[in-house]
């Protein structure tokens, strides 16, 4: 039996209308979320901005800390990605992955400073957002663990050492992105890549 082909309207079908009224309310969300803050970002006020009546809305989110959630969610995973191909395609001497690694992420919290607000920033005052940074930390945890020193070592020194080594570049990022600590971006980049190098004799 042959399934009947997605109806479509001017040229669209009803799956690909859907998909793009949800980039739509997240491009927005991250608009309110990454200028003016989580307290901006209401049904109503994404609702105006998209050009879209809040049938759509809640269509596609429950409620607006499923938005944020969501907005929140698709930088943290942009970010992480940044992360494994820069790695991915990097050399494979140690000092050489770190630094790929924290201009990858670097990259994605500057070149587009709504999404460092939305990662970093935000998660401080948003208690729904500030939940999510956390249950997401390990991840990233994990990634740099996965970085630190060859196979067959110390796994529970990799371990704790990424779990220090994440709140202490957490700490780093957040202060330089809320204007506190006065240096730019190149000593930064650079004091991250010895702090990840001498991170790995913690590891071993």
């Amino acid at each position: 039996m042959t399934s009947r082909p997605a109806r479509s309207w001017a040229g669209t079908t009803l799956a690909d209308r859907q998909a793009e009224r949800r980039n739509t309310l997240l491009d927005v969300g991250l608009e309110l979320l990454g200028t003016q803050g989580s307290a901006a970002v209401t049904v109503r006020s994404v609702c105006r901005l998209a050009k879209l009546t809040d049938r759509y809305f809640y269509e596609n989110f429950a409620d607006r800390e499923a938005l944020l959630l969501a907005v929140y969610d698709r930088v943290a995973t942009e970010a992480s990605e940044a992360l494994l191909a820069a790695v991915a395609d990097a050399p494979a001497e140690l000092t050489a992955r770190s630094r790929a690694a924290v201009e990858a992420f670097l990259g994605v919290l500057t070149d587009d400073p709504r999404k460092g607000r939305v990662l970093l920033l935000e998660p401080l005052t948003d208690a729904t957002l500030g939940m999510r940074g956390v249950a997401l930390s390990p991840m990233f945890a994990e990634l740099v663990r996965a970085q630190l020193g060859p196979k067959g070592g110390n796994a529970h020194g990799a371990r704790l050492t990424a779990t220090a080594i994440i709140g202490a570049l957490a700490n780093l990022f957040i202060r330089w992105l809320d204007g506190t600590l006065d240096v730019d971006r190149a000593e930064l980049t650079e004091y991250c890549v010895r702090l990840l190098v001498t991170a790995t004799d913690l590891a071993r």
